[in-house]
């Protein structure tokens, strides 16, 4: 592969990133969510950036240590959500999916990891 958008994970995080994007916009207009969804965009877009890094330093572990950071920023992806959906900010439909894809990112990003 010449270009880490030609990754599945990589596909499947961005495509989960726009899904975290749309679903903030129905957020209330507070100091609080503003934060939360400041947060939520750090955690969801590290997935995909970590990737992005990596990939261009594919020599010894280095690739693989971002891998395990990508990997840890789909939990904190999960964490946020649960904290989201407590909030209210979700309901438990949306909150089902958003673990389940940072459920599927964290094993593809596994299967990768134990690749190398």
């Amino acid at each position: 592969m010449k270009d880490f958008r030609e990754l599945k994970v990589w596909q499947r995080g961005i495509e989960l990133f726009e899904k975290v994007v749309n679903d903030s916009e129905s957020f209330p207009k507070t100091e609080v969510a503003r934060i939360i969804i400041n947060q939520v965009l750090r955690s969801v877009s590290s997935i995909t950036a970590n990737i992005a890094e990596g990939y261009g330093r594919r020599k010894g572990k280095e690739f693989e240590h971002y891998l395990y950071i990508s990997r840890g920023s789909t939990n904190e992806t999960i964490d946020w959500y649960e904290k989201i959906r407590r909030l209210g900010y979700i309901n438990d439909d949306i909150f089902k999916k958003r673990e389940k894809t940072c459920q599927e990112i964290r094993a593809m990003l596994s299967k990768m990891i134990s690749s190398l």
